[in-house]
């Protein structure tokens, strides 16, 4: 199980960021980050998060479907998984928690 959901998790957001057409940096003066919007061909969000100056995924990260609807929020520390990260799968809530680095149900 802790495979699948891992699995999942990384077709998901590979999907995502595959699908996306468009996207938005701005440089969070405040934190140091590059915040990101991508876009979904139909121009809805499809993801929205931060990279470190040297190009690593940090802090919250949120996925969403073409009709808008959140799919995931993800958590990265330094380009690694962290925390709590929750899953929408078929009007279904699942949660993995990335604590260390690896995916525990």
């Amino acid at each position: 199980m802790k495979t699948y959901i891992s699995i999942l998790a990384a077709l998901l957001i590979s999907a995502s960021i595959f699908a996306q057409k468009e996207r938005a940096l701005t440089l969070n003066k405040d934190t140091n980050l590059i915040d990101v919007v991508y876009y979904h061909d139909n121009g809805k969000v499809s993801q929205t998060g931060s990279y470190t100056a040297d190009g690593k995924l940090e802090g919250k990260w949120l996925s969403f479907n073409e009709a808008g609807d959140k799919t995931v929020t993800a958590y990265y520390k330094n380009g690694k998984k962290t925390g709590e990260w929750i899953y929408i799968i078929d009007g279904k809530t699942k949660k993995v928690d990335y604590s260390k680095n690896i995916a525990s149900l």
